[in-house]
């Protein structure tokens, strides 16, 4: 499973925005610079941020963004979720958008081994990324 640079860039701006986390706002154009994030992507992606409640933003030359839930609030599975969608790898498996398939031979049969996996797939990826935080990300921790 692949994500998209929305979320590698929306993870990088979080990790800045933790690091800063009740001392001051960063700029976007700070954040942009300090994570080679090309500055207009990057404000389409805070704006979704903020949209999501995780962030708040302040005009003026003192102004920017900063995260407005404690680091160790804000899990990386919901982070991409804001950013990417679901993370299942396929519609059928997918917990929060779930789509039934409509070309598979399994559709209408009690068990398909395509689902199955991807079931479990999903499963790893979720208890991974939602059991790390904002705060462990920053902090270089190593989550087992």
């Amino acid at each position: 499973m692949k994500f998209s640079k929305k979320s590698e860039y929306g993870l990088r701006a979080l990790l800045e925005l933790t690091r800063a986390y009740g001392s001051t706002t960063l700029q976007r154009h700070d954040i942009a610079v300090r994570q080679h994030i090309p500055v207009e992507f990057l404000e389409q992606i805070l704006l979704a941020l903020k949209r999501a409640g995780l962030l708040s933003s302040k005009r003026g030359a003192k102004g920017g963004y900063r995260l407005i839930k404690q680091p160790k609030d804000i899990s990386l599975g919901s982070v991409i979720r804001i950013l990417d969608g679901p993370l299942a790898p396929i519609g059928c498996v997918s917990k929060t958008a779930y789509q039934k398939c409509s070309d598979c031979p399994y559709a209408n049969h009690a068990h398909c081994p395509v689902q199955q996996v991807m079931g479990s797939v999903r499963d790893a990826i979720a208890d991974i990324l939602d059991n790390y935080t904002l705060a462990d990300f920053a902090a270089g921790s190593k989550h087992t």
